[in-house]
């Protein structure tokens, strides 16, 4: 499968989260941008979820129906026009780490996912509806691993 390259500019690959992406602050999604999606992609879907979670994998971004041709999220991008999905904090849109303090520092493990035909995803959608719309439908993907401790 290729490769997707994705980077933020407010971290870089295992390192720290900065505070103002996290729950505590408010939620400001951090800034993503990528290249190396490849012709043909239908669609781009993002996902950001937290494996080391005491109570297993918490989701904590979910959004589809990105155009392909789009290189990149703002900070606390506005997510009209995609469909986005439900987080484990009940709320639709980006909901920042927030791990148990004294917790070893948890990764964040976000995912671009370039599908090779439209997700289907309607706003509200949950984390086991993105896995089904993107299982056997990833032309390429690329990961960008944050990590935040409290």
């Amino acid at each position: 499968m290729a490769g997707i390259t994705l980077r933020s500019s407010a971290f870089n690959d295992h390192t720290l989260i900065p505070y103002e992406h996290s729950h505590e602050a408010g939620d400001l999604s951090p800034e993503l941008e990528w290249e190396g999606v490849p012709d043909g992609a239908a669609e781009l879907a993002l996902l950001c979820e937290d494996p080391d979670a005491p109570m297993g994998t918490f989701t904590h971004w979910l959004v589809a129906g990105i155009p392909p041709d789009t290189t990149g999220l703002d900070a606390g991008a506005d997510l009209k026009g995609f469909a986005a999905g439900r987080n484990d904090y009940g709320g639709q849109g980006y909901g920042g780490p927030h791990p148990p303090v004294g917790d070893s520092p948890h990764r964040y493990f976000f995912r671009l996912f370039a599908l090779t035909r439209p997700s289907g995803l309607a706003d509200g959608f949950s984390a086991d509806e993105f896995r089904r719309a993107i299982d056997s439908n990833t032309l390429a993907s690329g990961t960008l691993v944050g990590t935040f401790g409290r």
